[in-house]
């Protein structure tokens, strides 16, 4: 399988490619950060090297500027959507002017799409998406996607908070648990949506290989948790007390817009992903056995 990947060397991405090297597979990973070469990869840093897709199998669509890692300032937030919603609306182009398109595409989005959720009940990706600059984002991000559903085989991946000790949104976390001085953040009811990354993997080769995935899928446990049982388990992870507390208002004013990401309700569940007969390995966090140093 020849395979285009963006966003192949950020976070989730590095960690795929070499999944899908072992599996044989041919990558060309479009980046504007230069590598060496590796066996069985090319790299590219523009989609104007191609005039379609025809010599692609399938394309996976990662990239992205990370979300959470400046301030929401108006030029910050196009830089969000342009790294998103322009580079789909490229790939989609593609997908129309190939004759031969590849016969699949995954898309990311995120749950953000989702907004702060107004109650306890499960969502799934039937709940309607609600306002605010991330579901706004997700929304136009999806849709450039959605202009290739009649042309190839469409997966929409809409990931929550990826928890792994290689990287990530706990590498963010730990240097204050370490220290004790973890805590829970708002009241700590709202839940988070999370996937395990080794799950998210193994989830998005699952859609890669599976001919009959199609559609929405939430890549996110079965079991979201609260912000406070987050909180505990974190701590026992470090062995560490975590009785620190930061109320929503001092987030709002010290993250401003961002503090949307760590204080929405989002209690998503991966409904597509279990009816076509995905298996977890890590379910919830008490599977996530994680030892930190």
């Amino acid at each position: 399988m020849n395979i285009l990947l963006t966003g192949g060397t950020g976070f989730i991405g590095s960690h795929l490619v070499p999944i899908l090297l072992e599996k044989g597979y041919q990558l060309t990973l479009l980046s504007r950060k230069t590598r060496q070469p590796q066996q069985a990869v090319k790299f590219v840093q523009t989609l104007a090297n191609f005039s379609d897709l025809n010599e692609f199998d399938a394309v996976i669509n990662l990239a992205g500027e990370p979300i959470f890692d400046k301030r929401w300032t108006e030029k910050q937030k196009q830089k969000l959507l342009d790294s998103r919603v322009r580079l789909t609306a490229q790939l989609a182009d593609l997908f129309v002017k190939s004759t031969q398109p590849p016969a699949v595409f995954i898309s990311s989005s995120a749950t953000g799409f989702y907004g702060d959720l107004p109650t306890d009940q499960s969502g799934t990706e039937k709940t309607p998406s609600s306002g605010g600059f991330t579901a706004e984002l997700c929304k136009q991000w999806e849709v450039e996607a959605l202009k290739t559903e009649a042309i190839t085989r469409l997966c929409l991946i809409r990931t929550g908070i990826v928890f792994s000790e290689r990287g990530g949104a706990l590498k963010r976390m730990l240097p204050l648990y370490h220290l004790g001085l973890g805590g829970k953040l708002g009241n700590g009811k709202q839940h988070w949506a999370w996937i395990a990354l080794e799950d998210y993997l193994r989830a998005l080769c699952f859609l890669l290989e599976n001919p009959n995935c199609v559609g929405v899928y939430n890549f996110v446990s079965p079991y979201p948790v609260t912000n406070a049982e987050f909180n505990c388990w974190l701590a026992k992870q470090c062995s560490k007390p975590a009785f620190c507390h930061v109320p929503a208002f001092v987030l709002k004013w010290l993250l401003g817009e961002r503090s949307a990401i760590l204080l929405d309700n989002q209690p998503l569940v991966p409904t597509h992903l279990l009816a076509d007969g995905f298996g977890f390995k890590y379910p919830d966090l008490n599977f996530l056995n994680i030892k930190f140093s």
